[in-house]
């Protein structure tokens, strides 16, 4: 089992149950999926830069990443419709706390000039989003076999619908806040 599934197991469920004295263990709020996502807009041009997308994808989460596509064309890009634009992962259960693990404790320290992430990026709905400029933060990329830095969107989502009870959660993690 994952390090921090462990850790929500025994510490944080039974802290958030008394926190906000919810009568059923059901009730506690938990991880559902992260989803990671990485727009690729010079995909327009050159459709190989999106394989180097897609392998760098695959380094960092475990899983293989699907190519998403662009819905309309838009002509002041240059983009058709059904043109190849990015790809994500939605990770579940076992790889998700080993990515947020790899994410809060190796990734995360290794950024440039990082504060703390913002408590604004909740959406209201109990997610968290955290927008990532450069893929070589993890350890998995090989800095001298990367053609271009290229950002990535982490989007944790609980299963609760209000905002402190995922902070909360988030918290219990130790997902580094700003104070």
């Amino acid at each position: 089992m994952a390090r921090l599934a462990e850790k929500y197991e025994s510490e944080i469920r039974d802290h958030l149950k008394k926190m906000f004295s919810f009568k059923n263990i059901f009730e506690v709020p938990k991880l559902d999926k992260i989803v990671v996502n990485m727009g690729v807009g010079e995909a327009v041009t050159d459709s190989k830069i999106i394989n180097k997308a897609i392998e760098d994808l695959s380094l960092i989460t475990g899983q293989k990443p699907i190519v998403t596509k662009a819905k309309k064309s838009i002509a002041g890009f240059k983009l058709r419709k059904g043109l190849n634009i990015g790809c994500k992962v939605t990770l579940r259960k076992k790889r998700m706390f080993e990515f947020l693990d790899r994410l809060i404790f190796i990734a995360l320290p290794r950024v440039r000039d990082f504060k703390g992430l913002s408590k604004k990026s909740f959406d209201g709905n109990g997610n968290y989003s955290i927008g990532i400029k450069e893929q070589i933060i993890f350890p998995e990329i090989d800095y001298d076999k990367i053609d271009k830095i290229r950002g990535m969107d982490i989007t944790i989502t609980t299963t609760t619908t209000n905002q402190e009870h995922a902070f909360e959660l988030l918290k219990g993690f130790n997902l580094p806040f700003k104070d």
